[in-house]
């Protein structure tokens, strides 16, 4: 699933994976440095414009030219890629509208596009997403200027999740690190709890918090997504590598043993009431911004110690008054079995109406230029790795964003947007709503696998 609004899922990974990234972030700790790039690449764009000083993209002018952009982001999150857009707009003439998304995107794509009106750019927070658009002949082929950025900026691993068939279809522009659990530091310490290694240990912790007084867990059970996030950090270090993706691309089974195991172990945390947040039903109610302020608000009683989600969590606690880093820590999402997960998520840029404006645009989203104004913004993460550390505003995200770009290709991308949108990324049907469903009644494992296999069989063409 995806990011604050949307987002943020790669197949693509080594078997390494978990290891080396888990372990990247676990030392990122306690160290960051600096890996910024800021000299002028000498890569002359489509068209000679002049840059500003900093820049490390030529971008041609614009006058007179129009673009609507549409993406899901709503408040801060689309407020602050708004200004990204206002640099576009500085750097180029070009005037651009920002056109707010419903989930799921393509089919409000898709009636765009019937109405004659598509956006000259979309922001796709799923691969499956970018390869319907494709099918459906609706995106088009990146330019070589484009193309060009992300060889210079992106490991292999994500120009290749942008890619159909061999070719450049997507520029991934914002990353998530998805396995992530925040925390009221306030609650920890009156509890004596530590930071959780294990899923063993993070059983133990939320106990201590819960005989503090405090409800361990806060479930943002309302977006489905967050439900699916659960589930694949815990099958990804469970399972392993090569059953996820064996299973991300329906090649086994939902009602493989392997996914019985690790709704079984989410049912250890799901099944206790009392360890969540106004319950299973109250869970259902809450959506994914208000799980987050309600760990951070509420003095020494906040509604839940702990809540699970990516590094954009940021923005949302930054709409309380506790400070990230000081009020708000963060802990990699504990080891399940050998190592710890590592799943990200993203949004790609994608070409609907190629121009010579729309491709700028999506070169300038490729650049470091454009990641590095969102990044000074907070609660975002970029997959590219010349956005210098110093970009991001405090040391927690700086060590996020250090552990995922030292991860490399190692990663797994979101299991549910890797899949069909209709299994993977639509409220109320398929994954979401099962899981949702299993949220309310953990007891039901094998009535969940059904669903889910039955939900998925159809979403990817009877295939398994």
């Amino acid at each position: 699933m995806r990011s604050t609004s949307s987002t943020i899922r790669t197949h693509r990974a080594a078997r390494t994976a978990a290891a080396v990234a888990a372990g990247a972030l676990a030392l990122s700790l306690t160290a960051c440095g600096g890996s910024g790039n800021d000299k002028k690449s000498g890569n002359d764009q489509s068209g000679g414009g002049a840059t500003q000083t900093g820049a490390t993209v030529t971008l041609p002018k614009l006058n007179g030219t129009t673009l609507e952009v549409a993406a899901v982001w709503t408040g801060a999150e689309q407020a602050n890629f708004k200004k990204v857009l206002a640099e576009f707009t500085k750097r180029t003439g070009a005037k651009v509208t920002f056109v707010p998304a419903q989930d799921p995107i393509i089919n409000f794509l898709g009636s765009k596009i019937a109405g004659g009106q598509p956006p000259d750019v979309a922001l796709l927070p799923q691969p499956g997403a970018i390869k319907q658009a494709v099918e459906k002949k609706w995106a088009k082929p990146l330019g070589p200027e484009a193309q060009a950025q992300l060889a210079k900026n992106y490991s292999q691993g994500w120009q290749d999740i942008g890619k159909v068939d061999g070719k450049q279809y997507g520029a991934y522009y914002k990353a998530a690190n998805k396995s992530l659990i925040w925390y009221n530091a306030k609650v920890f310490e009156n509890a004596g709890a530590v930071e959780p290694k294990t899923w063993k240990d993070l059983l133990s912790t939320a106990q201590k918090v819960y005989d503090s007084g405090v409800t361990p867990f806060s479930v943002g059970g309302a977006d489905g997504w967050t439900l699916t996030d659960w589930f694949e950090n815990v099958y990804l270090s469970q399972a392993g590598p090569k059953k996820y993706d064996q299973l991300a691309q329906h090649e086994i089974k939902w009602t493989d043993p392997s996914v019985r195991q690790a709704l079984t172990t989410l049912a250890q945390i799901w099944s206790k009431k009392d360890y969540i947040a106004g319950g299973p039903d109250g869970a259902l109610q809450t959506e994914f911004p208000a799980s987050v302020t309600q760990t951070f608000t509420g003095g020494d009683q906040p509604k839940a110690g702990m809540v699970f989600e990516g590094d954009f969590a940021q923005v949302n606690i930054g709409e309380t008054k506790a400070k990230v880093g000081t009020d708000a820590k963060v802990f990699p999402f504990p080891a399940v079995g050998t190592t710890a997960p590592v799943v990200s998520g993203g949004d790609a840029a994608v070409i609907l109406k190629d121009s010579k404006a729309a491709q700028a645009l999506v070169t300038f989203l490729a650049s470091p230029d454009a990641a590095t104004i969102q990044a000074k913004l907070g609660g975002y993460l970029s997959p590219s790795r010349n956005v210098p550390d110093s970009a991001y505003p405090n040391e927690v995200q700086r060590r996020i964003a250090k552990a995922l770009i030292a991860s490399g290709d190692s990663f797994r991308f979101d299991m549910s947007d890797q899949a069909p949108q209709a299994f993977g990324g639509t409220p109320g049907k398929g994954e979401w709503k099962d899981l949702q469903d299993f949220l309310k009644n953990p007891s039901d494992v094998a009535g969940t696998q059904a669903k889910l296999e039955k939900d998925a069989a159809a979403a990817y063409g009877g295939g398994s």
